[in-house]
């Protein structure tokens, strides 16, 4: 099996075969087909050694077993950075950061079955301030949140359908999940007006939760607080990293939009 690894800056969009075959060649002759999948404090970490302080067992896997689609849910490592550090005079690679570390790539990962992540039913495009606008003015104020970083959100999830339905169950225009929908009372989950509210109630629990980091929030939203407690902040899933670059790039355009067509201030009258 060849082996490489080179350059020291994150990389991101690397998928977890790269990071395995990594780990694989990187360690030692007697270990050239061993990880050790650690565990600590609930999470779960793969390494070339054996980590100081966490519980590890060694694994041993075939050089044809990075090419497999299901190796992340069978080793259930949850961390989306690749470390290198220095652990009795050897180097080690691992993917959780413990003291010394230097990050050498980032990757991400397909999402694991049943988990609610996804890229969103919409496309990056124009701000469309014309889709429900007194919806999203009336919910954003009531639920103190951001016009234009809902209206990402929405533009993201649905492409503004009311009667969208992802292939994971969400409806409407902001893709509430049945449970989500029962948690707000929402009767119609393809009311625009119902939906668009509920999601702002539960966009702005979640800003709260994470005390105003957005990007968490609509980590969050995506892929679910669970999601988001095991990996300590955004999960590497595929579907979650694009979402959130999607709503990144949609929040600014909608600031500009928004801030184009507001009416302009009153001035005080001149005596």
């Amino acid at each position: 099996m060849a082996c490489w690894l080179r350059g020291r800056r994150p990389i991101r969009g690397l998928l977890l075969p790269v990071v395995l075959l990594v780990l694989l060649c990187s360690a030692t002759a007697a270990q050239a087909r061993t990880v050790y999948r650690c565990m600590r404090d609930g999470t779960v970490s793969l390494a070339t050694a054996p980590e100081p302080g966490s519980r590890c067992v060694a694994r041993h896997i075939d050089d044809d077993a990075v090419k497999l689609p299901n190796l992340w849910g069978a080793l259930g490592v949850v961390n989306g950075t690749l470390y290198e550090r220095q652990q009795d005079g050897k180097t080690v690679y691992g993917t959780r950061e413990l003291p010394g570390s230097t990050p050498v790539l980032s990757f991400t990962v397909a999402t694991p079955p049943g988990e609610p992540a996804h890229a969103g039913l919409g496309k990056v495009g124009a701000p469309q301030v014309d889709r429900y606008p007194a919806q999203f003015r009336t919910a954003a104020k009531k639920h103190g949140i951001d016009d234009a970083w809902l209206r990402a959100i929405a533009h993201v999830e649905s492409g503004f359908d009311a009667k969208a339905v992802s292939s994971k169950g969400a409806r409407g225009v902001m893709q509430l999940m049945p449970e989500t929908a029962r948690e707000y009372g929402v009767a119609d989950a393809f009311s625009p007006m119902q939906s668009i509210d509920a999601g702002a109630r539960h966009l702005h629990g979640l800003v709260l939760r994470y005390r105003g980091d957005l990007t968490l929030a609509a980590a969050a939203y995506n892929a679910g607080v669970g999601a988001v407690t095991r990996y300590r902040g955004v999960p590497p899933y595929r579907e979650t990293q694009d979402y959130i670059a999607k709503v990144q790039a949609l929040h600014a355009s909608y600031r500009l939009a928004l801030a184009r067509t507001a009416p302009p201030s009153r001035g005080r009258a001149a005596p």
